[in-house]
């Protein structure tokens, strides 16, 4: 398909990425969001909580919202998404990745950019509760790249999977991990490694024999996570392979179903190889978007409704 025109204006303050990454990140608060959780048990013994928002009459359509890195369901953009989708009639299930729902998952390894299998359980889940005719997959950022994957992995997708939105995509993953270790990127970059590496001093009490103190003070940047934890827990190399075989951008080609990304191109995480013109211009089924504005996950919108939001509610109401 050809690139999707953009109409994305925000006011003055929120054309600067990194503001607008910020604000919808640390200062954004979305209220009046009903979460019911579950819990499901997965095939290696682990867990998973899912938070599910309810439309007011009983749906036959269902969205499913995974997060970003180090997000959960808390987070103002999955709040926000879930609102938005629930008044339109939508049901919402948001899934905390392992170990993100606000307590520890049991194993040794945790989540990561490429763990589809999760996301197939999940599915599978709700396939078995017969009530869904239609299913989309919402993904943001780790979370996009991860369904985008899912979809161009060749499996069998099942038919209630009707399309997806992914927004803020790392697409190519060592060309994200290479912007995140740049000077413009330290504060975040800082942030995440600090958020990664607390988590991992709650996993050594359980597995102290993987995790050594000296592994840990040994973690100087995002790519060292990768390299000392990611990449031995998950069975990759190293982390430069945990890149190569999770990033989503080798799948793309495959997807069979309508797929929206939206990718800001003052996205101050995402470098050149994270927006897949030459892909989705060949494409059927992708759709890109590229607005000038919106940074990270950021996109402010008014009525305190981003505009991703409401362009992923237009684009699933527009499926056929």
């Amino acid at each position: 398909m050809p690139l999707v025109d953009s109409s994305y204006n925000p006011p003055l303050f929120f054309k600067n990425g990194h503001l607008s990454t910020i604000y919808a990140g640390l200062i954004r608060k979305v209220h009046g969001v009903e979460q019911i959780r579950t819990r499901i048990t997965l095939a290696d013994s682990d867990f998973l909580d899912l938070d599910w928002s309810y439309a007011s009459t009983a749906s036959k359509k269902l969205v499913i919202i995974i997060h970003g890195l180090e997000g959960s369901s808390k987070r103002a953009y999955i709040r926000g998404s879930a609102k938005i989708l629930s008044e339109a009639g939508y049901d919402v299930c948001a899934i905390n990745l392992r170990g993100c729902s606000g307590e520890a998952n049991k194993l040794y390894r945790s989540y990561h950019s490429g763990a589809t299998d999760d996301l197939a359980s999940v599915i599978t889940y709700i396939l078995q509760l017969a009530k869904y005719e239609d299913i989309y997959l919402h993904g943001f950022s780790l979370g996009g790249n991860l369904l985008l994957k899912y979809l161009g992995e060749q499996r069998e997708i099942p038919s209630e999977i009707k399309g997806a939105v992914a927004i803020s995509v790392p697409c190519q993953l060592a060309d994200s991990l290479e912007q995140l270790l740049r000077f413009k990127n330290a504060l975040y970059a800082k942030r995440f490694k600090g958020n990664l590496i607390e988590k991992l001093r709650l996993k050594q009490q359980l597995y102290p024999e993987f995790i050594l103190d000296n592994d840990i003070e040994n973690i100087k940047t995002l790519k060292d996570f990768d390299d000392i934890y990611t990449s031995k827990a998950h069975g990759f190399k190293d982390a430069m392979d945990y890149y190569s075989q999770s990033s989503s951008l080798q799948f793309l080609e495959y997807i069979k179903v309508p797929t929206l990304i939206i990718n800001a191109l003052n996205d101050s995480f995402l470098g050149k190889e994270c927006y897949p013109v030459d892909i989705a211009q060949k494409h059927k089924n992708l759709y890109l978007e590229l607005p000038k504005y919106g940074g990270h996950v950021g996109f402010y919108g008014e009525n305190n409704f981003t505009y991703t939001e409401k362009r992923t509610l237009e684009f699933l109401d527009n499926i056929v």
